[in-house]
């Protein structure tokens, strides 16, 4: 049977691509509003075996899940996600602090 549920450990590491097919990431953690019991948004890992791993918190409403692909999609692009703010791996960041570093961010 099919439905619009998902259990949150599925949809970790679950793939994220870009507007153009890339792929950008995989989706790292969701961060819920305590309060309301929604997901607020999806922190996006990016980086590979070479690469540092950078963390990108992504609007979940920007989502959107592809049966297809088996995948979420999002109308960015890598430069859109850079262009957010981020951390590297081992680099302390509140994921609840939506004050920094870029404020309007959350919002857009």
């Amino acid at each position: 049977m099919h439905h619009p549920l998902v259990p949150s450990d599925r949809v970790e590491h679950a793939n994220v691509y870009g507007r153009d097919g890339v792929k950008l990431g995989t989706i790292e953690r969701l961060m819920l509003d305590k309060v309301t019991g929604t997901v607020a948004y999806a922190v996006i890992k990016t980086g590979g075996i070479l690469a540092s791993h950078h963390h990108h918190p992504v609007r979940w409403d920007a989502l959107r899940f592809d049966p297809a692909r088996q995948a979420f999609v999002v109308e960015l692009t890598p430069e859109d996600l850079r262009a957010g703010p981020s951390e590297l791996d081992e680099e302390a960041f509140d994921w609840g602090d939506r004050s920094r570093p870029h404020p309007h961010y959350w919002t857009v």
